[in-house]
Parts: structure tokens; C-alpha cells; sequence
């Protein structure tokens, strides 16, 4: 019994240490963001009239507000949706620092171009919604104004649902741009293999048509701008898998080989 004591208290240190450092990275974390929060709160009308852009190229000069709250909740969401963008490097960098003591130095070598990699990805899908995706399907949303039966029917957003309509493209195509990253992700762990996902590849096309018809609206070249880039990238993601694959085979043979 006394064994089991010693054991408990040997361990108690140590996992209260961790205990400790999560919580520092976290306070680190929530400065991060409510800094950030603060920062863009200021700016947050001119985060959304940079939002507001893609409209205003597709004609549309007018959005309105029908509750009394509603554009002040607007900006707050800006400045937050501004807010954890701006502060995901500060976010993964604390993450990073908490886990990589605990990580052999091979570990941290696999692990850290993937984290680098997150951001850069999830960045070039929303640069891609906002220039491409958004202008495409607000021009064909759009087109259903005009004279219906002797009635004018005119589009009038509201501000709080075209932030909603702009932050689904934007994380939509963010998201969708990290599937190479989750699939080596997934490859590096063991849990699927190279072979496996070249033998899905038929149900992968199939999926990514069938997210892009949920997320995207109704329009065939939404869809497609969504369905096909998801394609790619799982294309791209056997290939990255097939790299490192060969890159791990060489070291296993340097390992293997008797020193000189």
C-alpha cells in the first residue's frame, strides 16, 4: 500500500506541472484574443465594409438592418470572427509549446510543417471564397430581382444575414483547403493508409460533391467551385502522403544501416 502511495505521490508533481502550464497557455490564449478582439472591434466597420465588397460588385448598394440590435451584433461577430483569425498563430504557437516537450524530436520534426501548413491552407481557401465563390453566387442570388407579374421584387439583406451567408463561404473553403493536412494527419497516426484512400477515391469525389451542394447555394458553379478544389486536394494530400511515406523508408534505412 505504501508502494502505491509513493507511486501516487511521484506522479502528483509532475501532472500537477502540466496542469500549471495548460493553464498559463490558456491565459496566454484569452489575452491573445481579447486583444486582438479589441483591435478589430475598433476597426470592425471597416473589417465589413471589406466584407461587403462582393455585394457591392454585384449591384447591390443597400443593406439594412430590422432589429434594433442587429448591426451592433454584426460588428461584435466581425470583430470576433476578425479576432480569431488574427490570433490562431498566437493560439497554435501556445498549443505547440505545450505539446512539444512531450514529443520525441523525430515527432517534432513531422508535426511542425503541418502546423505551419494550417494556416497558410486555411488562409488561401477563404482568399478564394471571398474572390471567386462569393462574387459567383451573390451574381446568380441576385439575378431573381426584376418585375414579377406587375411587382418589383428587390433584394434587401439584412446585414446580419449577409455576415452569416459570407462567413459560410469564407470558413467553408478554409476548412476544405485542410483535408491534405488531416489526411497526413491521419496517414502519420496509422489510422488509414495510402492504399486505403486511393481505393476511396471514387467515395471521396462523391462526398465532395455532396458538401459542396450543403454549403455552397443551390447554383452549379458554386457547387463546382467548392466540389472540384476538394477533389485536388485529396489528390494533393495522397501525393504529400507519398512523400513522406518515402521520406520515412529512407530513414528507416539510414537507421538500419551498420555505421562506418
Amino acid at each position: 500500500m505504501s508502494d502505491d502511495a509513493d507511486e501516487l505521490e511521484d506522479t502528483r508533481a509532475p501532472l500537477l506541472d502540466h496542469i500549471i502550464e495548460l493553464r498559463r497557455r490558456l491565459i496566454y490564449c484569452i489575452i491573445a484574443l481579447i486583444v486582438t478582439f479589441l483591435g478589430c472591434f475598433y476597426f470592425s466597420e471597416d473589417i465589413f465594409a471589406f466584407l461587403l465588397q462582393p455585394l457591392k460588385a454585384a449591384g447591390q448598394s443597400t443593406v439594412i438592418y430590422t432589429q434594433i440590435f442587429e448591426a451592433f451584433f454584426v460588428q461584435v461577430k466581425v470583430a470576433f470572427f476578425a479576432a480569431m483569425m488574427l490570433s490562431f498563430p498566437v493560439i497554435a504557437n501556445q498549443l505547440w509549446q505545450f505539446v512539444a516537450p512531450g514529443l520525441y524530436k523525430k515527432e517534432r520534426r513531422a508535426l511542425l510543417p503541418f502546423l505551419i501548413a494550417t494556416p497558410v491552407l486555411f488562409l488561401a481557401g477563404a482568399a478564394m471564397a471571398y474572390f471567386v465563390a462569393v462574387p459567383m453566387a451573390l451574381h446568380f442570388l441576385l439575378s431573381f430581382q426584376g418585375n414579377v407579374g406587375g411587382v418589383n421584387r428587390e433584394a434587401l439583406p439584412a446585414v446580419g444575414n449577409y455576415l452569416s451567408f459570407v462567413m459560410q463561404f469564407l470558413f467553408a473553403f478554409g476548412l476544405a483547403f485542410l483535408l491534405p493536412v488531416l489526411m497526413m494527419l491521419l496517414a502519420r497516426a496509422g489510422i488509414v493508409s495510402r492504399a486505403q484512400l486511393k481505393s476511396a477515391r471514387r467515395y471521396a469525389i462523391v462526398a465532395a460533391f455532396a458538401i459542396a451542394a450543403v454549403l455552397t447555394p443551390p447554383d452549379v458553379g458554386s457547387q463546382l467551385l467548392l466540389a472540384i478544389p476538394l477533389c485536388l486536394l485529396y489528390e494533393l494530400g495522397l501525393i504529400g502522403i507519398w512523400f513522406t511515406e518515402r521520406s520515412a523508408a529512407r530513414a528507416a534505412v539510414a537507421d538500419a544501416a551498420p555505421a562506418e
